[in-house]
Protein backbone atom coordinates (compact mmCIF):
# COMPACT_ATOMS: atom_id res chain seq x y z
CA UNK A 1 0.00 0.00 0.00
CA UNK A 2 2.94 2.49 0.79
CA UNK A 3 4.18 1.53 -2.76
CA UNK A 4 0.89 2.10 -4.20
CA UNK A 5 0.53 5.88 -1.98
CA UNK A 6 3.88 6.77 -2.96
CA UNK A 7 3.34 5.83 -7.57
CA UNK A 8 -0.39 7.98 -7.07
CA UNK A 9 1.68 10.93 -5.46
CA UNK A 10 4.00 10.70 -8.08
CA UNK A 11 1.35 10.64 -10.67
CA UNK A 12 -0.38 13.59 -9.23
CA UNK A 13 2.39 15.61 -9.16
CA UNK A 14 3.63 14.95 -12.92
CA UNK A 15 -0.20 16.16 -13.34
CA UNK A 16 0.18 19.31 -11.49
CA UNK A 17 3.09 19.68 -13.26
CA UNK A 18 1.57 19.37 -16.91
CA UNK A 19 -1.65 21.57 -16.12
CA UNK A 20 0.47 23.86 -14.81
CA UNK A 21 2.46 23.89 -18.45
CA UNK A 22 -0.76 25.45 -20.02
CA UNK A 23 -1.51 28.13 -17.17
CA UNK A 24 0.35 31.34 -18.45
CA UNK A 25 -0.99 33.18 -15.46
CA UNK A 26 -0.33 30.46 -12.73
CA UNK A 27 -3.68 28.43 -10.78
CA UNK A 28 -4.66 28.75 -7.39
CA UNK A 29 -4.78 25.61 -4.84
CA UNK A 30 -8.03 25.35 -5.41
CA UNK A 31 -8.25 24.96 -8.91
CA UNK A 32 -5.67 22.72 -9.09
CA UNK A 33 -7.37 20.54 -6.65
CA UNK A 34 -10.67 20.84 -8.54
CA UNK A 35 -8.44 19.58 -12.03
CA UNK A 36 -6.61 16.58 -10.47
CA UNK A 37 -9.35 15.62 -8.53
CA UNK A 38 -8.53 15.60 -4.80
CA UNK A 39 -8.73 17.54 -1.24
CA UNK A 40 -7.05 21.23 -1.37
CA UNK A 41 -5.17 19.93 1.31
CA UNK A 42 -3.04 16.87 -0.60
CA UNK A 43 -2.81 19.56 -3.74
CA UNK A 44 -1.20 22.41 -1.10
CA UNK A 45 1.28 19.80 0.33
CA UNK A 46 2.09 18.67 -3.53
CA UNK A 47 2.50 21.85 -4.52
CA UNK A 48 4.41 22.93 -1.27
CA UNK A 49 7.25 19.59 -2.13
CA UNK A 50 7.20 20.89 -5.94
CA UNK A 51 7.90 24.59 -4.96
CA UNK A 52 10.63 23.34 -2.35
CA UNK A 53 12.43 21.33 -5.38
CA UNK A 54 11.91 24.41 -7.77
CA UNK A 55 9.92 22.45 -9.83
CA UNK A 56 7.05 25.18 -8.98
CA UNK A 57 6.66 28.59 -7.06
CA UNK A 58 4.08 30.67 -5.81
CA UNK A 59 3.63 34.30 -6.21
CA UNK A 60 3.49 36.15 -3.48
CA UNK A 61 0.70 38.35 -4.05
CA UNK A 62 -1.55 36.19 -5.65
CA UNK A 63 -0.81 33.18 -4.41
CA UNK A 64 -0.94 31.52 -7.43
CA UNK A 65 1.02 28.67 -8.74
CA UNK A 66 3.04 28.38 -11.86
CA UNK A 67 5.76 26.10 -13.40
CA UNK A 68 9.34 27.16 -11.98
CA UNK A 69 13.03 27.96 -13.53
CA UNK A 70 13.97 24.27 -12.56
CA UNK A 71 12.09 23.19 -15.94
CA UNK A 72 14.15 26.00 -17.88
CA UNK A 73 17.65 24.74 -16.71
CA UNK A 74 16.60 21.15 -17.62
CA UNK A 75 15.23 21.73 -21.06
CA UNK A 76 18.33 23.75 -21.24
CA UNK A 77 20.62 20.48 -20.18
CA UNK A 78 18.52 18.60 -22.66
CA UNK A 79 18.95 20.45 -25.96
CA UNK A 80 22.61 20.88 -25.14
CA UNK A 81 23.04 16.58 -24.64
CA UNK A 82 20.99 16.69 -28.34
CA UNK A 83 23.43 14.72 -31.49
CA UNK A 84 21.73 16.37 -34.21
CA UNK A 85 23.55 12.96 -36.40
CA UNK A 86 22.15 10.27 -33.97
CA UNK A 87 18.59 12.01 -34.01
CA UNK A 88 18.53 12.81 -37.74
CA UNK A 89 19.41 9.15 -38.67
CA UNK A 90 16.32 7.03 -38.03
CA UNK A 91 14.51 9.79 -41.15
CA UNK A 92 17.56 10.11 -43.02
CA UNK A 93 17.26 6.06 -43.16
CA UNK A 94 13.66 6.28 -43.93
CA UNK A 95 14.33 8.68 -46.60
CA UNK A 96 16.86 6.35 -48.00
CA UNK A 97 13.97 3.32 -48.19
CA UNK A 98 11.83 5.43 -49.74
CA UNK A 99 13.90 6.57 -52.55
CA UNK A 100 16.88 4.15 -52.43
CA UNK A 101 18.90 7.62 -53.69
CA UNK A 102 21.61 9.49 -52.20
CA UNK A 103 20.62 11.04 -48.60
CA UNK A 104 22.51 14.29 -47.33
CA UNK A 105 23.05 16.04 -43.45
CA UNK A 106 24.80 19.27 -43.96
CA UNK A 107 25.12 21.64 -41.64
CA UNK A 108 25.87 25.47 -41.84
CA UNK A 109 29.20 27.11 -41.30
CA UNK A 110 30.68 30.38 -41.83
CA UNK A 111 29.01 30.90 -45.37
CA UNK A 112 29.11 27.40 -46.23
CA UNK A 113 27.88 23.94 -45.62
CA UNK A 114 29.49 20.69 -44.51
CA UNK A 115 28.32 17.23 -45.19
CA UNK A 116 28.23 15.11 -41.67
CA UNK A 117 25.89 12.44 -42.98
CA UNK A 118 25.91 10.41 -46.33
CA UNK A 119 23.28 7.31 -47.19
CA UNK A 120 24.48 6.14 -50.26
CA UNK A 121 20.77 4.27 -51.44
CA UNK A 122 20.76 1.30 -53.24
CA UNK A 123 21.27 3.05 -56.75
CA UNK A 124 24.37 4.12 -58.34
CA UNK A 125 25.50 7.66 -58.21
CA UNK A 126 28.91 9.03 -58.27
CA UNK A 127 28.85 12.70 -56.41
CA UNK A 128 31.84 14.86 -55.38
CA UNK A 129 30.51 14.72 -51.59
CA UNK A 130 31.61 12.79 -48.63
CA UNK A 131 31.11 13.20 -45.17
CA UNK A 132 33.60 16.39 -44.16
CA UNK A 133 33.20 17.72 -46.90
CA UNK A 134 32.41 21.90 -47.59
CA UNK A 135 30.40 23.27 -50.40
CA UNK A 136 28.89 26.37 -51.43
CA UNK A 137 25.51 27.44 -50.70
CA UNK A 138 24.49 29.54 -53.61
CA UNK A 139 24.61 26.17 -55.77
CA UNK A 140 23.55 23.89 -53.47
CA UNK A 141 19.96 22.44 -52.53
CA UNK A 142 20.92 22.07 -48.75
CA UNK A 143 22.49 25.66 -49.27
CA UNK A 144 19.61 27.47 -50.76
CA UNK A 145 17.50 25.57 -48.02
CA UNK A 146 19.34 27.86 -45.33
CA UNK A 147 19.81 30.71 -47.20
CA UNK A 148 16.37 31.13 -47.73
CA UNK A 149 15.80 31.22 -44.02
CA UNK A 150 18.87 33.11 -42.78
CA UNK A 151 18.29 36.75 -42.02
CA UNK A 152 18.76 38.78 -45.03
CA UNK A 153 21.67 41.04 -44.00
CA UNK A 154 23.83 37.72 -43.31
CA UNK A 155 22.87 35.94 -46.61
CA UNK A 156 24.01 39.09 -48.37
CA UNK A 157 27.47 39.17 -46.02
CA UNK A 158 28.04 35.22 -47.47
CA UNK A 159 27.67 36.38 -50.98
CA UNK A 160 29.64 39.73 -50.46
CA UNK A 161 32.40 37.32 -49.14
CA UNK A 162 31.96 34.45 -51.57
CA UNK A 163 30.00 35.61 -54.57
CA UNK A 164 28.47 33.74 -57.09
CA UNK A 165 30.74 31.56 -59.04
CA UNK A 166 29.03 29.47 -61.70
CA UNK A 167 29.87 25.59 -61.18
CA UNK A 168 28.00 24.27 -64.00
CA UNK A 169 25.82 26.09 -67.08
CA UNK A 170 22.94 26.22 -64.65
CA UNK A 171 24.58 27.92 -61.35
CA UNK A 172 22.52 30.99 -60.86
CA UNK A 173 24.92 33.59 -61.25
CA UNK A 174 22.70 36.40 -60.62
CA UNK A 175 22.15 38.16 -56.70
CA UNK A 176 18.79 39.26 -57.84
CA UNK A 177 17.87 35.93 -59.30
CA UNK A 178 19.26 34.26 -55.90
CA UNK A 179 16.79 36.05 -54.24
CA UNK A 180 14.07 35.63 -55.86
CA UNK A 181 14.68 31.68 -55.97
CA UNK A 182 15.40 31.87 -52.20
CA UNK A 183 11.91 34.01 -51.94
CA UNK A 184 10.81 30.79 -53.89
CA UNK A 185 12.36 28.63 -51.24
CA UNK A 186 10.18 30.25 -48.45
CA UNK A 187 7.11 30.04 -49.71
CA UNK A 188 7.20 26.28 -51.27
CA UNK A 189 9.27 24.90 -48.13
CA UNK A 190 11.62 22.75 -49.64
CA UNK A 191 14.51 23.71 -52.61
CA UNK A 192 16.10 22.31 -55.79
CA UNK A 193 19.32 22.11 -57.16
CA UNK A 194 19.02 21.44 -60.93
CA UNK A 195 22.16 20.67 -62.07
CA UNK A 196 23.87 23.81 -60.38
CA UNK A 197 26.22 21.97 -58.75
CA UNK A 198 27.51 19.16 -60.78
CA UNK A 199 26.15 18.01 -64.01
CA UNK A 200 24.05 15.42 -64.44
CA UNK A 201 22.72 15.61 -60.71
CA UNK A 202 19.65 17.09 -59.22
CA UNK A 203 18.60 17.87 -55.65
CA UNK A 204 15.60 18.23 -53.84
CA UNK A 205 16.37 19.75 -49.45
CA UNK A 206 14.91 20.85 -46.74
CA UNK A 207 15.89 23.26 -43.99
CA UNK A 208 15.98 21.80 -40.15
CA UNK A 209 15.50 24.53 -37.19
CA UNK A 210 16.92 23.93 -33.36
CA UNK A 211 14.76 24.89 -30.31
CA UNK A 212 15.46 28.64 -30.82
CA UNK A 213 13.34 28.58 -34.07
CA UNK A 214 17.15 29.14 -36.42
CA UNK A 215 18.07 27.34 -39.71
CA UNK A 216 21.11 25.04 -38.18
CA UNK A 217 20.94 22.34 -41.52
CA UNK A 218 19.26 20.88 -44.05
CA UNK A 219 18.43 17.36 -45.20
CA UNK A 220 18.76 16.33 -49.19
CA UNK A 221 17.75 13.39 -51.51
CA UNK A 222 19.67 13.34 -54.72
CA UNK A 223 19.63 11.44 -57.90
CA UNK A 224 20.79 11.29 -61.97
CA UNK A 225 18.34 13.41 -63.56
CA UNK A 226 17.04 10.49 -65.56
CA UNK A 227 15.68 9.47 -62.58
CA UNK A 228 14.49 13.00 -60.82
CA UNK A 229 12.29 13.94 -62.98
CA UNK A 230 9.99 17.37 -62.14
CA UNK A 231 7.39 14.41 -61.47
CA UNK A 232 9.34 12.63 -59.02
CA UNK A 233 10.32 15.76 -57.14
CA UNK A 234 6.91 16.73 -56.70
CA UNK A 235 6.11 13.61 -55.21
CA UNK A 236 9.05 13.78 -53.06
CA UNK A 237 8.96 17.29 -51.56
CA UNK A 238 6.12 16.67 -49.63
CA UNK A 239 7.40 13.64 -47.76
CA UNK A 240 10.56 15.47 -47.06
CA UNK A 241 8.57 18.26 -45.58
CA UNK A 242 7.30 16.12 -43.18
CA UNK A 243 10.74 14.81 -42.17
CA UNK A 244 12.46 17.96 -41.53
CA UNK A 245 9.76 18.99 -39.20
CA UNK A 246 10.18 15.71 -37.58
CA UNK A 247 13.90 15.97 -37.18
CA UNK A 248 13.13 19.38 -36.22
CA UNK A 249 10.55 18.69 -33.29
CA UNK A 250 13.57 16.03 -32.35
CA UNK A 251 16.07 19.22 -32.01
CA UNK A 252 13.23 21.29 -29.78
CA UNK A 253 11.71 23.36 -32.39
CA UNK A 254 7.94 24.17 -32.05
Amino acid sequence: MEKDSFVKSVSRALKIMDILSNERHGMGVTEVAKQIGIHKSSAYRLLATLVEHGYVEQDEETERYKLGYKFLEMSSKLLDSIDLRKEAKPYLRELEQITNEVVHLVVYDQGEVIYIEKLDGNETLRMHSKVGKRAPMHCTAVGKAILAHLPKHVVADILDRKGLPPHTDYTITDRQMLFQELERVRQHGYALDLEENEYGIRCVAVPIFDHTKQVIAAVSVSGPTIRMTNERIEQLHAQMRKIGKQISERLGYR
